[in-house]
């Protein structure tokens, strides 16, 4: 390969927002055929600097050239002319719609018929119809458009409904109608903006064999990752940006984890987790023989006879491959989603009939696997979306009135502690604000409620390797703090780390119990997939 081999070059690119400067001369190069990382905290640049390449946002300073030609790209439809795809960090998808249209939405394949006779009919439904002046009558035929889909699933191993709607998958095979969407136009300039953030450890492995093998084809591909292991084993160049700026473009074979982190920090990061032994009280949380209904097959049972306690000063982690029913036991317990049977007991008091807002008086915090569902109104300052669930108290409101100035002081507070980067500080709408700083407002939001239990799903999805350290230093220290924590993660290596114990779920049942000083990746993936399994009772 050679080195002007360019297929994509970013040339003094900056974009400005009020108050911030998102990127800032930033100058970047892809070659045909490379897997080209690109690595920052939360809020350096890097979705922003791919939304310019994507047309979502104009440059403010700079150029792009597309193999050597400079190019302007007004919005996304010219990027996908250019060959350009994008797969983005919260997905582009129409609920309702079903994986098939999704997929093909915005090029329909039309099949075109041209009627022999013109009649009273045919020219009624011209008017509805696209009709053109040789009447011609142009249809969506989606035969071909299956074809061509199931060709590209069985090819890259890309599994899914076809005929499924988008609101009743898995966020797992959500990121696979993503991916297909993008080779279904045939482009040959690929964006993975955080693609693995919500995978299961199989999931991850298999995309990043499929990322290997467009690169093999001739694809170029820009990826970005929080996942060090993942860059430094996946890319052959890695572009390490910090608050905007390009620091450092290096050969991956060249550099290391270390060198990687502090490149993107600014400052040394402790990979190693240090936590006291832990000393288990009584019981915040029980879970007696629990059922949900499964959404989607209504006559299955999403979670089948679970119990399961979580005393105060310990973690207690589910690991699990996703859709084994981890989502609906958390659904159920917070109230989510209503229980088919079994109960519900917090600090010994029968929690399940009761509303979410009871639920969360008598004290249960949850950080939720999608945050713009569950976790936060997107449309709302980021002050208000910090009181969420404590609005109504004296510290807040007075009279049915907001204490709009007790607010934003709470508010900067928790800004301050949790480093939440935002362009306009309190008053920022919580939708500008990247991925990774929406989630640690979350994360600030639930643990400053100082609950009894903690119910933390994926905490540190799309979060820096800096960011990671502190959240995880902050459930250790809930943990000693004597609250109880109910943590879901596919990461094995924060399963592993912070769990004091760990339960594994297979189809809808817990069916292992694990010491996570006596257990390996390996156990924990034979009980994942149900190779292996226990009669686990809970005492």
């Amino acid at each position: 390969m050679e080195d002007n081999n360019y297929v994509i070059e970013l040339e003094h690119i900056s974009k400005f927002f009020p108050g911030i400067r998102a990127n800032d001369d930033i100058s970047l190069k892809l070659k045909k055929g490379e897997i080209h990382a690109l690595l920052g905290e939360n809020g350096a640049g890097k979705s922003t600097l791919m939304s310019v390449l994507f047309g979502l946002y104009q440059p403010d300073e700079g150029e792009i050239k597309i193999n050597g030609k400079k190019v302007e790209i007004k919005d996304p439809n010219d990027a996908n002319d250019l060959g350009i795809g994008m797969v983005h960090q919260h997905f582009k998808l129409v609920d309702v719609f079903t994986v098939l249209d999704n997929i093909i939405l915005g090029v329909e394949p039309l099949y075109v018929y041209k009627p022999k006779k013109i009649n009273k009919f045919t020219l009624f439904i011209s008017k509805i119809i696209n009709w053109t002046n040789k009447h011609i009558f142009k249809i969506i035929s989606k035969k071909e458009a299956r074809e061509k889909v199931e060709y590209l699933s069985k090819k890259y191993g890309l599994s899914v409904d076809l005929d499924a709607k988008i609101e009743d998958i898995s966020v797992g095979m959500q990121q696979r109608t993503e991916i297909l969407k993008m080779l279904y136009r045939d482009n040959d300039i690929l964006i993975f903006d955080e693609p693995t953030a919500v995978l299961t450890p199989q999931e991850i492995e298999d995309l990043l064999k499929i990322m290997r093998n467009l690169a093999s084809e001739g694809k170029s591909i820009l990826f970005i990752s929080h996942k060090l292991n993942e860059i430094m084993e996946i890319s052959s160049r890695v572009s390490v940006l910090r608050k905007g700026k390009l620091v450092k473009t290096l050969n991956t074979k060249d550099t290391s984890k270390e060198e990687l982190s502090k490149l993107m920090c600014g400052h040394d990061i402790n990979f190693s987790i240090d936590k006291k032994k832990c000393e288990p009280g009584k019981v915040i949380l029980e879970v007696d023989n629990l059922v949900v209904q499964d959404k989607i097959h209504p006559n299955k049972n999403a979670v089948d006879g679970i119990s399961l306690k979580v005393r105060e000063g310990e973690i207690v982690c589910i690991a699990g491959i996703d859709g084994n029913g981890q989502s609906e036991l958390v659904y159920g317990i917070t109230g989510l989603e209503k229980v088919k049977s079994g109960k519900l007991l917090l600090k010994d008091v029968d929690i399940t009939n009761k509303s979410i807002f009871r639920r969360n008086n008598l004290g249960l915090a949850h950080i939720p696997e999608d945050r713009h569902k569950y976790g936060a109104v997107l449309d709302y300052r980021l002050d208000e979306n910090m009181i969420l669930e404590n609005y109504w108290k004296d510290d807040f409101s007075k009279n049915f009135f907001l204490k709009k100035k007790d607010i934003q002081k709470y508010s900067d507070s928790l800004i301050d502690k949790f480093d939440v980067r935002t362009s306009e500080g309190s008053s920022t709408i919580v939708r500008s604000m990247s991925g990774g700083n929406q989630q640690k407002a979350i994360i600030a939001r639930e643990i400053d409620r100082n609950c009894k239990l903690l119910i933390a799903v994926q905490p540190t999805r799309g979060l820096d390797i800096g960011a990671i350290e502190y959240i995880h230093n902050q459930l250790i220290k809930q943990r000693d703090d004597k609250k109880a924590i109910l943590l879901v993660s596919f990461e094995l290596d924060e399963v592993i780390n912070l769990a004091d114990r760990i339960l594994v779920m297979f189809e809808g049942k817990i069916v292992g119990e694990l010491d996570p000083k006596k257990t390996n990746f390996e156990e924990l993936g034979l009980y994942m997939s149900g190779a292996k399994r226990d009669n686990v009772e809970e005492k």
